[in-house]
């Protein structure tokens, strides 16, 4: 299988991570993609570096607002007297629509969600990229391959067009979606993180163009609390487009896999040609998040449904933290859907 990363995606090394007021080593560690990398190379992936598309493909998805406040935040921020060495904001607008500050404060807290997502100096270029990778995974399914995996590090599908959260900047998963639909494709995203991919439905959810599909731990005690249910199927163009399967805690194997052929069917029914996988895998028993309770057997369950379907397939990275079974949970995934 054609796998894409690029080197540049290890500059972004979060120190910070507040959750429940108190402070603690940040999940979101370079060191994934050590582990990654490796079970992707184990599963039978031959890497290349993405070619640079430019900011047309992120711009196609974010706003150029946002691409500028994430571009600069980081300078300006280092000019506050007295700032922390990483972007985190401490003041939230009541609504969108509420006035745009001038101020790297305030503009820090309209962009980003929470306090999941510091930013610091290698980050824009990381989750740059990231996204380039998705490109050109994307492109790379665009020309006739039947899978490619895109090791995109920070991920990405908590990221809305103006909005970082969840330890993600760029939506690599939309933009990715993004680049087949101009590319004449008719693409589904069905994101099996155990987090709603709320920036994802957020980006797609007033059009019909791209079907979005998210299997994740019910959000009423679950990150990201806010989105996620099961009444929010999209709106205008884009109702009956969105479809939410939000699971309880402890799900195992059997009970994913019945939502997953779930998801397939709404799929098959939109007429997709192709899918975007948002490759969560912190579904895992084993992950410090213990949203799931799915196993390696699982996960390779996981990879053959897919591989069923008879579908081009694009496996874009997003969670998934460091335990002892993360390798090997992307290696069976990829492997059950026929990486060798």
């Amino acid at each position: 299988m054609k796998a894409f990363f690029d080197d540049r995606q290890w500059a972004h090394d979060p120190q910070n991570f507040m959750a429940n007021g108190a402070f603690s080593p940040n999940p979101e560690q370079p060191r994934r993609i050590e582990i990654l990398r490796a079970a992707a190379v184990d599963a039978g992936c031959d890497f290349d570096a993405p070619n640079d598309a430019g900011l047309g493909p992120i711009a196609a998805v974010h706003t150029a607002e946002y691409l500028t406040f994430l571009r600069n935040i980081h300078t300006r921020w280092l000019r506050i007297e007295g700032a922390g060495p990483e972007v985190i904001p401490n003041i939230h607008p009541a609504n969108r629509s509420d006035g745009y500050p001038r101020s790297a404060v305030g503009q820090a807290g309209y962009h980003q969600a929470d306090t999941a997502c510091p930013i610091a100096a290698g980050t824009w270029d990381a989750a740059y990229w990231s996204a380039q990778s998705a490109v050109a995974g994307a492109d790379c399914i665009a020309r006739g391959t039947r899978a490619t995996y895109v090791l995109s590090r920070p991920p990405g599908h908590h990221a809305f067009a103006d909005l970082a959260g969840g330890f993600c900047f760029l939506n690599n998963s939309a933009i990715a979606a993004e680049r087949l639909r101009a590319a004449g494709l008719r693409p589904a995203i069905v994101d099996v993180d155990v987090h709603h991919g709320n920036g994802t439905q957020g980006i797609f959810y007033t059009r019909g163009d791209v079907l979005t599909v998210s299997i994740h731990a019910d959000p009423v005690r679950f990150y990201p609390f806010f989105w996620g249910h099961a009444q929010e199927r999209g709106e205008g163009a884009g109702l009956g487009a969105n479809l939410n399967l939000p699971l309880p805690r402890g799900t195992d194997d059997n009970a994913f896999l019945r939502a997953l052929d779930a998801s397939l069917a709404c799929v098959d029914s939109f007429g997709a040609d192709v899918i975007v996988v948002a490759l969560g895998l912190d579904a895992s028993i084993d992950d410090p998040f213990q949203g799931f309770a799915v196993t390696q057997d699982g996960f390779a369950r996981i990879g053959d449904t897919f591989a069923k379907t008879g579908l081009p397939v694009l496996f874009v990275q997003e969670g998934g933290y460091i335990s002892d079974t993360l390798g090997a949970n992307l290696t069976r995934t990829l492997e059950g859907y026929g990486a060798l």
